[in-house]
C-alpha cells in the first residue's frame, strides 16, 4: 500500500487544511512511489507561527551550539547515503553516481555551514571620535520561506537550509511536487538530529498554490527560491510590495567555447559531461558549444560518435549513462523546442525524440543540432533537457560575444592551451562561474554559486556569500566617553 505523507509543523506530522493529496511518482517507471498532502494558505498560517516560536529558541542558542546539530545532520546523511541516493534516482531519475553525488554535496554544506558558526566574522573600525568602538555584527532575518526545485533534491535545499541555520533563522519550507520525499527525509534527519521543533517546517504543494502563499505572507521576512525565471520575475514583484528580502539563482543558457588550440579529447569529456549529465536538466548545463572552425567538423565528429554510445534508461542500473525526463510536461517541452530548432534552419545530426528503452516513463534521446544561429531560440532560450546546440565561430572575440549574447549568465567554461585567452575569457564572459578546461557544471559548497542578467538578483549560495543571505548587519558604536559625542560635528 503506497504511503501518505502529511505536512511537518511545529515538529510534528500534521494534516493538511485542504483535504487534497498528490501522488508521487517514478519518473522512469511511472510507479506510485508516495502519496503527499496538499498545504494550504491555512497552512501556510500554522508553519509561520511555528516558526516565529522556533525562531524565538533558536535565535538564542549559540552559533557553536546550533553548528552540533548540522554536524550531526551530515553524520546521519553521510550513514544513510546509499539509499537516499537510490531513494533519489526513483523519485527524479538521475543515475546512482550523480545522486551519491547529490547526497554527499548535501553532506559538504551542511559541515561547511556548520564551520561558519565559529566564523561569522563582523568587522571592527576606528571611530573618528575619541573613546569611542565601532563594529559590525550579523544578526539572522527571522522567518524565511524557501522554495526549491526537484533536480537537486537533496544539494539546492541543503545549500538554502544549512546556512540559514546556522544564521539562527527559523524556515517554512516548500520543495518542489516532484520530489516530496527528499525533502521528507532531510526534515526528519534534522529534527533526529536535534534541531528544536518549529525551526524547518515543511509544507507539500504546488507553486501555484502553496509557494504563493509563502511568498505573499505578510510575516515571512525573506524568500530565497531556486527555479525558472518567469517566477522569480513574479516572486521579485510580489516582495518588492512589502519590502521583503529575496534571493533568485534562475536560469542557465551555460556556453561552453572550445578554441583550436584546445585538448580535444578533454573538451570532449567535459562537453558529454556537461551537455548530457543530469538528463540535460540542470542550470549549469551545457545548451550551447561554441566552437572555433578550425576544429569543428573534427570535434563534431568526434562528440556524434560518442554520443552515440550513451545508453538510456533506469538510473538504478549501472549501465545506464542517462535517466529520465522528470514528467510528461517537461518532455513535450524539450520535444517543441526540437521542433522550434528545425523550424527556424538548425541541422539536427542526432537524436531529437522520445524513445522507449523498455520502460513506461519518460526519456529523451540525447540530440545534438549544428548550423545554429546565436539569435536561434534554441540557443537563446532555457530547454531544460538533453539538447545541445552549435555556433561556429572565427576567434576568441568572436566567441565571447556569441557567449554573451543571452540573457543567462549562470555558468561558462573555456578549453584552451593559452593561459592569454583563458584569462581574456574569465575577464570579459558574463557569467557568475567561468571554468578553464572544464565542463560547466560541477560547483564546490566552499565557492559562492549563482550569476548574472536574467540568471538572479545578485546572492550568492554557498561559500562564505551564502551567510550574506540570510543575516542582517547591524553596525554597533559603544561610546565610553561619559559625555555626549556628535559624529561629524565634535571633530576637534
Amino acid at each position: 500500500m503506497v504511503q501518505e505523507y502529511k505536512l511537518h509543523i511545529g515538529g510534528e506530522s500534521r494534516d493538511s487544511a485542504t483535504g487534497e493529496t498528490f501522488d508521487n511518482i517514478n519518473p522512469a517507471t511511472l510507479e506510485n512511489l508516495a502519496t503527499v498532502q496538499v498545504a494550504g494558505s491555512e497552512d501556510v498560517d500554522r508553519a509561520v507561527e511555528a516558526a516565529e516560536e522556533g525562531f524565538r529558541v533558536w535565535s538564542e542558542v549559540p552559533a557553536p551550539r546550533r553548528a552540533e546539530v548540522l554536524f550531526r545532520t551530515a553524520r546521519i546523511l553521510q550513514e544513510r547515503k546509499e539509499d537516499l541516493a537510490r531513494l533519489m534516482t526513483e523519485e527524479m531519475g538521475k543515475v546512482l553516481p550523480e545522486t551519491r553525488g547529490d547526497v554527499q554535496e548535501a553532506i559538504d554544506i551542511a559541515i561547511y555551514a556548520a564551520g561558519e558558526g565559529r566564523r561569522m566574522f563582523g568587522e571592527t573600525t576606528t571611530s573618528e571620535l575619541k573613546d569611542k568602538f565601532c563594529m559590525t555584527v550579523l544578526r539572522p532575518i527571522g522567518v524565511v520561506g524557501m522554495i526549491t526545485p526537484w533536480n537537486f533534491p537533496l544539494a539546492i535545499p541543503g545549500w538554502k537550509i544549512m546556512p540559514a541555520l546556522i544564521a539562527g533563522n527559523a524556515i517554512v519550507f516548500k520543495p518542489a511536487s516532484d520530489t516530496p520525499l527528499l525533502a521528507i527525509k532531510l526534515v526528519e534527519i534534522l529534527m533526529e538530529a536535534g534541531l528544536p521543533p518549529g525551526v524547518v517546517n515543511l509544507v507539500t504543494g504546488p507553486g501555484g498554490s502553496t509557494g504563493k502563499a509563502i511568498v505573499q505572507h505578510p510575516r515571512i521576512k525573506a524568500i530565497s527560491f531556486t527555479g525558472s525565471l518567469e517566477t522569480g520575475k513574479w516572486i521579485m514583484e510580489e516582495c518588492a510590495k512589502t519590502m521583503k528580502r529575496v534571493s533568485l539563482e534562475l536560469g542557465g543558457k551555460n556556453p561552453v567555447i572550445i578554441m583550436d588550440d584546445a585538448d580535444l579529447e578533454l573538451a570532449l569529456e567535459g562537453v558529454l559531461w556537461g551537455a548530457f549529465g543530469t538528463t540535460g536538466q540542470r542550470c549549469t548545463a551545457t545548451s550551447r558549444l561554441i566552437l572555433h572552425e578550425k576544429i569543428k567538423d573534427e570535434f563534431t565528429a568526434r562528440l556524434l560518435a560518442k554520443t552515440k554510445l550513451l545508453r538510456v534508461g533506469n538510473g538504478l542500473l549501472p549501465e545506464t549513462d542517462i535517466g529520465p525526463i522528470i514528467n510528461k510536461a517537461q518532455l513535450e517541452k524539450i520535444e517543441r523546442y526540437v521542433r522550434i530548432g528545425m523550424e527556424e534552419g538548425a541541422t539536427l545530426l542526432l537524436g531529437g525524440k522520445a524513445i522507449d528503452p523498455g520502460l513506461p516513463g519518460y526519456f529523451f534521446e540525447p540530440t545534438v543540432f549544428t548550423d545554429v544561429r546565436p539569435d536561434m531560440r534554441i540557443a537563446q532560450e532555457e530547454i531544460f533537457g538533453p539538447v545541445l546546440s552549435i555556433i561556429t565561430v572565427s576567434g576568441l572575440e568572436e566567441a565571447i560575444e556569441v557567449a554573451n549574447n543571452t540573457r543567462y549568465g549562470l555558468s561558462s567554461a573555456i578549453y584552451t592551451e593559452n593561459v592569454g585567452k583563458a584569462f581574456r575569457a574569465v575577464k570579459k564572459i558574463e557569467a557568475g562561474i567561468t571554468y578553464v578546461n572544464a565542463p560547466t557544471i560541477g560547483a564546490e559548497v566552499h565557492l559562492p554559486f549563482g550569476g548574472v542578467k536574467g540568471t538572479g538578483n545578485g546572492f550568492r549560495e554557498a561559500g562564505t556569500e551564502a551567510i550574506k543571505e540570510f543575516t542582517e548587519i547591524k553596525a554597533v558604536y559603544i561610546d565610553y566617553s561619559g559625555r555626549l559625542q556628535r559624529a561629524q560635528i565634535d571633530m576637534e
